[in-house]
């Protein structure tokens, strides 16, 4: 039995007992989706909870009536004298717009009929675990401009016991959210309604997570042959016509009128480092050219879409672009390929799932390139060895590309790393080198990020960690709790030895009990506890506390610091 097959069932099954309950609710559309399905619907009255529980008792009636799914097929105007008798509008126009003369449409009980493609199970009696999960708003079409609809969630397995798994993993990561772990534990907030929604501020653990982050990017992108630059966050907006942004992405673009030209905070940092490669004439030599910049874009989301640390109006970017010769291009994607399941083993992340997206419907460039762009792509993954899905029509309009999905530890995907082949915007800004034999000859061009959005991957961190971040990555690494007052000028002596050897700590010294400190480093995740009373000052020891293991004995700071070496090197 297939899953999409399964699930889309089952948003029949939601359809027809909305019908049931509600004959002048109106049907929109019904998909399975990844992790289960949704329907839309016009209805004036919203749902509540209790409407869901009652939705629920109808399906199972449904269920158990073990109703058969009929298909028949229809002429376009049967279909639409049918629906417009039904006044069933949202079906009307999605008649209308159907490419085909015959229509298909299934039927369940006595009187209810879903337009769809199917397929669907044979019956509804083999539908055994659902669950509905929530109501959203949703716009017709997904334009602010059409009817607001309800859009009601729902998930549905094979069997009962896949079904609470996926129950007990949704309540884990309504645990592990990032917009809850990261305000709690002092990391960022994003809701200062004097700022404005969209826009992070880093606390100092916040801050310091970064700079972790940053700089082990940046030894790695040197390591390996990346130049680093830097690009102004406002340019004109000239070049974002010659880039091609101004027509397919102005409406994600902030534009500003400076002394009565028109600028752009920056989206894309591509065109800085295309004007960077052209600031002098190049040989083929020099390529291939890497260069890496830990770039600042803004974009202009809807505050509709606005989520948390993964959906937001100025994020960073671990951008690269790469100026080859055609000869280099596939190894430099194998190299990046390599780069990206590095860089994700080092944070945690094993599991990676790979997808290729081609050319879309609006796009620069001629067909030959975006050929060669693609099969360049496709032949690099299968050098590696990759199994990946592909997705039809979506890639960037400038070429196609490969996205690698990291998963969590609840198996969830989280876009990250992009690597995007590009022969439209060499010939664009008219780049060019000077081969072997003295010609000028236009370089290909790679987009790519590792981390993507350094806000989004933070998010990933948090959630995929429960914000138990491992010892290299946590702002605070040890704190130190004084039993004492006597004991305060030892605490601080540790302190400063740790931090000599180059480890993060600090002195809780507050005037609150032991039990009470210690619950609120444990509260705070933090790796370590050092507690120090009359006896470790007098022996030069501490009492270590590990996260997650409790007391794991006394020793001197000189032997807890050759353990932690010893766990970061591992």
């Amino acid at each position: 039995m297939e899953l999409d097959t399964l699930r889309h069932s089952c948003s029949h099954v939601l359809a027809q007992a909305v019908k049931e309950l509600w004959p002048k609710a109106k049907l929109a559309i019904g998909p399975s989706i990844e992790d289960g399905f949704y329907y839309d619907f016009d209805r004036q009255e919203p749902f509540t909870d209790d409407d869901l529980t009652r939705l629920e008792e109808k399906m199972r009636e449904i269920i158990q009536q073990d109703e058969p799914f009929v298909r028949e097929e229809l002429s376009r105007i049967e279909a639409l004298k049918l629906f417009r008798s039904l006044k069933e509008d949202y079906k009307v126009e999605l008649i209308q717009a159907l490419p085909d003369d015959k229509v298909s449409i299934y039927k369940t009980g006595h009187d209810f009929l879903d337009l769809c493609r199917g397929p669907h199970l044979k019956s509804t009696g083999q539908i055994k675990a659902f669950k509905l999960l929530s109501v959203a708003g949703a716009y017709w079409h997904g334009i602010e401009t059409n009817p607001m609809l309800q859009r009601i969630y729902g998930t549905c397995f094979a069997d009962q016991k896949e079904l609470e798994l996926y129950l007990k993993n949704l309540e884990e990561a309504k645990a592990r959210d990032h917009r809850k772990i990261g305000p709690a534990l002092e990391f960022f907030d994003i809701y200062h309604e004097e700022a404005g929604a969209g826009l992070v501020f880093y606390h100092p653990k916040g801050a310091i997570l970064r700079q972790i982050i940053e700089d082990y990017e940046k030894k790695e992108h040197q390591r390996r042959g990346y130049q680093l630059v830097m690009t102004p966050h406002i340019m004109q907006a000239g070049l974002w016509k010659t880039s091609g942004h101004y027509d397919y992405y102005k409406e994600n673009m902030y534009i500003l009128k400076i002394d009565d030209k028109e600028f752009v905070l920056k989206p894309m940092n591509c065109p800085g480092h295309i004007l960077i490669y052209k600031s002098k004439s190049r040989s083929y030599r020099e390529l291939p050219l890497r260069l890496f910049e830990l770039g600042t874009v803004y974009r202009h989301e809807k505050a509709g879409v606005l989520h948390g640390l993964l959906r937001v109006r100025g994020f960073t970017q671990d951008d690269a672009h790469i100026f080859c010769m055609p000869e280099q291009l596939r190894d430099e994607i194998k190299a990046i390929i390599d780069f990206v399941f590095d860089t994700m083993k080092v944070f945690g992340f094993e599991s990676l799932g790979v997808e290729l997206s081609t050319r879309p419907a609006k796009y620069i460039g001629s067909d030959d390139d975006w050929q060669k762009a693609t099969a360049a792509l496709e032949e690099s993954l299968r050098e590696k060895g990759l199994s990946y899905d592909t997705n039809p029509g979506e890639g960037a309009f400038y070429g196609p590309k490969i996205d690698i999905k990291l998963k969590d530890a609840l198996n969830r995907k989280w876009q990250c790393a992009t690597i995007q082949c590009d022969f439209a915007l060499p010939e664009r800004f008219k780049l060019s080198y000077v081969d072997a034999q003295g010609k000028e000859s236009q370089p290909i061009m790679l987009h790519r990020v590792l981390l993507g959005s350094l806000e989004r991957f933070t998010g990933a961190l948090l959630e995929h960690y429960a914000g138990a971040l491992p010892l290299w990555l946590a702002p605070l690494q040890a704190v130190i709790l004084p039993i004492k007052t006597e004991a305060e000028d030892y605490a601080n002596a540790v302190k400063i030895t740790l931090e000599a050897e180059g480890f993060r700590a600090a002195v809780d010294n507050r005037n609150e009990t032991l039990n009470k400190r210690i619950r609120q480093a444990e509260m705070e995740k933090v790796p370590y506890l050092l507690v120090v009373g009359e006896r470790e000052v007098k022996d030069k020891t501490v009492a270590v506390r590990k996260r997650g293991a409790g007391d794991t004995g006394v020793m001197s700071a000189e032997e807890f610091i050759s353990q932690i070496k010893k766990e970061l090197r591992h």
